[in-house]
């Protein structure tokens, strides 16, 4: 059975304190490597907030993981198959968009397939990641119609249309139309990359 979108946000806080654990780092330490308040880090440990894309990314960035692996079980089975009722889901508490981690988690691939549904109006940025320049991915729009502005350009994207892009740079994802987009992102961590 799937579970719901609140199953899995309450499960956020969780995840956050075991990986800062795991990392021996504390709140302050995390804070700064993150660029997030130490007081907005207890607040999303203890369940009081849930973060939004742009600041779980920042998270995940100071961890040295990527979203799909802050998603991704401690022990996974290490199935080459991924059933749809498995796959976590996340809601951005902002935006609402809604994010599924696709990719068998546990593989020793280096690819990551996520698939969003991207609420009207909706827009999320994400700030420059020199950290993350080896680290690329692929939008492919499958319904409605989505900007993705980059720092030089904005691509309106169509159903079937793919962007190839580099995670390091500063870009924003915006539906400027009435209708749900839906694309799926895959990631390619890079060479040398952890989960």
């Amino acid at each position: 059975m799937e579970k719901t979108d609140q199953e899995f946000e309450g499960a956020i806080g969780e995840r956050l304190k075991a990986l800062r654990f795991g990392q021996n780092f504390t709140l302050d330490q995390l804070a700064s490597a993150a660029g997030v308040s130490r007081a907005m880090i207890s607040r999303i440990e203890r369940g009081e907030a849930s973060p939004t894309a742009a600041l779980l990314a920042r998270l995940c960035e100071a961890l040295g993981l990527s979203l799909s692996a802050f998603f991704a079980p401690d022990a996974p089975d290490r199935s080459p198959l991924s059933r749809r009722a498995a796959q976590r889901l996340w809601r951005d508490p902002t935006t609402g968009y809604l994010r599924r981690s696709v990719s068998p988690p546990g593989t020793p691939s280096r690819v990551d397939i996520v698939e969003v549904e991207f609420p009207p109006g909706a827009r999320v940025s994400f700030p420059p990641r020199p950290e993350s320049r080896l680290m690329t991915q692929h939008v492919w729009l499958f319904a409605g119609v989505l900007d993705m502005e980059l720092e030089q350009e904005t691509h309106r994207l169509h159903p079937g249309d793919c962007l190839f892009m580099d995670i390091g740079d500063a870009f924003a994802f915006f539906n400027p139309s009435d209708e749900p987009a839906r694309y799926a992102v895959i990631l390619d961590r890079g060479p040398n990359s952890s989960r």
